[in-house]
């Protein structure tokens, strides 16, 4: 009798073990830095994200979950009296200013001890993103969900807007490719490109795609998302990136990724994206490999929504998005010290 007792109160254990596992993750704490910047391309709009995604009640969701939320506000950038083209990279130097306070901003919020979320703003912001968390934590991995690849070095890119390009700033291996530009000089390369993954590539440039085949950098396009599925997609990637050390992941989540049925109000919309539920497990999972340490949510644009169905339809989305980030599952959480109410003695 008493050696089933015992088996009986193991299996407890074990179990309540397992859920207290399962939600190691809710012990993160979220550090909101606002970035309202849009001088990484040419549309206006974009710097109006953050607080569009702080009023859909990103802080009471994440805390409802179980999440503790330190807001860090919006950054300020100054104007840039004169920002003339560089060759045919546009506004070199508000971009470069904006992001060197950007990182420094990261870098308390890691200093901190909070997972850190940047609300932009366009892609470019993710020059600082990275180079802040680096500086803070060391060497990183990074998982690139987005339409595009932006990696155009300064001399690639068709159209000169940085938020095409912040990817070539950061990797080691494109440092001899990238020419001097004005404000850039505090940026160090702080990737390798074997530490990165893309995630939902479906346009991408010539010139990217030969910098991509030459650094031989792992990519998962909707191509690879449709033959084997976003599950296989996410296991593969999580491999790849803990084969050697299990580094700190930068989740740089541009909101084009998913299919601008769901997100339409965003910059730069590409057909045939991840659904809305591909774009929520690619969180689930990262989420569950407790080394998520920085998100960026980038590119929300609710002048490019052409209703305010489609703004909200995306903003939502975004919100959803972090909240898978920080331990959400669609399978229902509970707190690990929830006990279920006993009916009184009478």
């Amino acid at each position: 009798m008493r050696s089933a007792r015992t088996l009986r109160q193991l299996v407890l254990t074990v179990s309540k073990r397992s859920l207290h596992h399962h939600h190691h993750h809710h012990e993160r704490s979220a550090g909101i830095i606002g970035a309202p910047f849009s001088k990484g391309q040419r549309r206006g709009g974009v710097e109006k994200g953050p607080d569009l995604i702080r009023a859909a009640g990103l802080r009471e969701k994440l805390q409802a979950q179980g999440c503790a939320v330190k807001d860090y506000g919006n950054l300020t950038f100054e104007e840039v009296a004169s920002d003339e083209p560089v060759g045919r990279v546009k506004c070199p130097r508000a971009v470069g200013s904006a992001n060197q306070r950007l990182s420094e901003a990261v870098q308390a919020v890691k200093k901190d001890g909070h997972t850190s979320v940047m609300l932009g703003g366009d892609h470019s912001l993710a020059i600082g993103s990275i180079h802040g968390h680096s500086a803070a934590v060391g060497e990183l991995s990074v998982v690139w969900v987005d339409a595009h690849a932006d990696i155009n070095t300064p001399l690639t890119s068709p159209t000169g807007n940085i938020h095409g390009q912040p990817m070539s700033y950061l990797l080691r291996e494109l440092h001899s490719k990238i020419p001097a530009l004005p404000n850039f000089s505090w940026i160090k390369p702080c990737v390798s490109a074997r530490d990165l993954v893309y995630i939902g590539l479906r346009d991408v440039d010539p010139e990217e795609h030969y910098i991509l085949k030459l650094l031989g950098v792992k990519v998962f396009s909707m191509s690879e998302v449709d033959r084997l599925g976003v599950a296989r997609v996410m296991e593969e990637t999580c491999d790849y990136l803990s084969a050697k050390v299990k580094k700190p992941i930068h989740l740089s989540y541009d909101i084009d990724a998913i299919d601008p049925s769901v997100t339409p109000a965003t910059g730069t919309p590409v057909v045939g994206g991840l659904t809305y539920r591909e774009g929520m497990y690619i969180t689930e999972h990262l989420s569950q490999t407790g080394l998520l340490s920085a998100v960026d949510l980038v590119e929300v644009n609710p002048l490019r929504g052409r209703t305010e169905e489609e703004v909200q339809s995306t903003v939502r989305t975004a919100v959803d998005v972090l909240l898978g980030c920080f331990g959400r599952l669609r399978e229902g959480n509970h707190p690990a010290d929830y006990l279920m109410p006993e009916p009184g003695r009478a």
